[in-house]
């Protein structure tokens, strides 16, 4: 039996035992009473799009629930791992390093009992200045430069200092949660942001509204050294996200994931998962960064984390899906 018809067989197997969505009838064996999504900092976008969907879920499937404020992906994984948080949102490189063991709020534990659930989109990492500071560019970055990366062991804090350090920047590194930076760079309290979250950021949108900004690129030859040291993709931020963008803005991403504690019951997976995947414009209207969470974009976890087995079974039934049987958590 080859691979393919193997998975096949897994997957009809499990799509047999595993009660999902069906003639408005659910399976609630062993379902918790409430659930809470890990999200990140008010005023990014996990936060936003994480509650979002953690409405959308509770409505929709009579639970409560709802989204909570988190240092980040880094936590979201430890949170998920040990079951004190239902669900959760990350990063791949944050997710790779906590079941590798190397996650910084608990060195030494691989984090394995985190499953993939559904993709989200991807993360750009961008930089923004205020006008007033002169600042157009990486290299106009003063040395000593008050850097705002966001909360501590998030996707930002643990990848951009690295990535400004091989850019040559040196920075004197600020922690907050992102609508509290931006009212310190509006006050003069930090000379840059670096963002590594969903577009369009709340704090920078808010920024807008009230003050000039300059939202700066990567040049291509810096852009070329992050690809090539870090485990990002080339992106370009549409011009349209942001009043202040004359054109599309050169920049690097991760793609996110929504994860679920390994242990939860397929049939609640699944039944969450076919909430979110099945209404992509309700979901865009949560935030515009759900443009990306699309059935199609199942393939972006690679072979980063185990697929949940209720997830799988949705992402196979409906589209298309072809998940190796070991890529499957128990199996």
């Amino acid at each position: 039996m080859n691979l393919n018809r193997f998975t096949s067989a897994v997957v009809l197997t499990m799509l047999a035992t595993t009660p999902a969505i069906a003639d408005g009838h659910l399976d609630r064996t062993d379902w918790p009473q409430s659930f809470t999504v890990a999200t990140a900092s008010q005023g990014g976008t996990y936060f936003a799009y994480g509650s979002g969907w953690a409405n959308l879920v509770a409505e929709e499937l009579g639970l409560t629930g709802g989204g909570e404020v988190t240092g980040g992906p880094m936590q979201n994984m430890a949170l998920v791992h040990t079951g004190d948080a239902q669900f959760g949102m990350t990063t791949m490189g944050p997710a790779r390093e906590s079941r590798e063991g190397t996650n910084p709020i608990a060195p030494g534990l691989q984090m394995t009992n985190a499953c993939a659930m559904f993709p989200m989109y991807q993360t750009p990492f961008s930089v923004t200045a205020l006008s007033s500071s002169g600042i157009t560019s990486i290299s106009e970055i003063p040395a000593g430069a008050r850097i705002g990366f966001g909360p501590a062991g998030s996707t930002s804090d643990t990848y951009f200092p690295r990535m400004m350090e091989e850019l040559g920047v040196e920075f004197e590194r600020r922690n907050g949660g992102w609508s509290d930076l931006g009212g310190q760079l509006q006050d003069g309290l930090l000379d840059v942001i670096a963002f590594a979250v969903g577009v369009p950021v709340p704090a920078v949108s808010q920024l807008e509204v009230q003050t000039d900004v300059n939202i700066i690129e990567f040049t291509e030859e810096e852009q070329a050294k992050i690809l090539e040291a870090f485990p990002v993709s080339e992106l370009s931020i549409a011009a349209d996200t942001y009043t202040t963008l004359e054109a599309d803005a050169r920049s690097v991403s991760m793609w996110n994931f929504a994860i679920a504690n390994c242990d939860l019951p397929d049939s609640l997976v699944n039944a969450v998962v076919d909430v979110v995947m099945s209404d992509n414009e309700r979901m865009v209207s949560i935030h515009r960064a759900a443009s990306s969470t699309l059935p199609e974009n199942w393939d972006k976890n690679g072979d980063v984390l185990p697929w949940h087995p209720g997830a799988a079974a949705w992402f196979v039934e409906n589209a298309g899906a072809e998940i190796p049987a070991d890529q499957i958590y128990g199996n």
